[in-house]
């Protein structure tokens, strides 16, 4: 029998509709998908898709707060690996600081150098001389009596700043 006499058939013989949709597995146990049914399916499906996209938004943000929070934390490695790298170069600062008040020009030079690259990278002398006595920048070694308050009568050794956070404490002689 083709196709077509087939189709023919099914449409004249109700005795063959019936052997057909008894054969279906969709007809043989189950009752008629109604209104409610899809509905509570929709709704079932709308909470799950809800509660996916709650879960695909937190894991978002949980990312962008690691991602942030990753990225800070190299820029303060790197600003903590750059600070060790300048406190490791005062001594040579210093040695350059006492070689040209010695009269060595070649080292005033080289000093010169140095500080000025420091500088860019964010290092800070310490205003001492004449200066109120600031524990947090100042390191008091010596004291002389006086009037008023105390003030920073000599820098016996200079104070630095990198990035704004103290380095080296000033060594200094306090009057007052």
């Amino acid at each position: 029998m083709s196709e077509d006499e087939a189709t023919d058939l099914w449409y004249a013989d109700p005795s063959v509709q019936d052997e057909v949709s008894a054969t279906t597995p969709e007809a043989a146990d189950e009752a008629p998908i109604t209104v409610e049914d899809l509905v509570g399916s929709l709704e079932t499906v709308s909470a799950e898709r809800d509660e996916y996209l709650s879960l695909a938004q937190r894991i978002q943000a949980e990312f962008d707060n690691f991602r942030r929070r990753s990225s800070a934390e190299a820029v303060e490695r790197s600003a903590a690996g750059a600070g060790r790298l300048v406190e490791a170069l005062l001594p040579v600062l210093d040695a350059c600081d006492t070689a040209a008040s010695q009269g060595d020009e070649s080292a005033g030079a080289i000093r010169g150098q140095l500080h000025a690259v420091l500088e860019r990278e964010g290092l800070e002398r310490v205003a001492a001389e004449g200066e109120a006595f600031d524990p947090t920048v100042h390191e008091a070694v010596l004291h002389e009596a006086g009037d008023g308050e105390p003030t920073v009568a000599e820098e016996l050794r200079p104070g630095y700043l990198f990035k704004g956070r103290v380095l080296r404490a000033a060594m200094v002689k306090v009057q007052g």
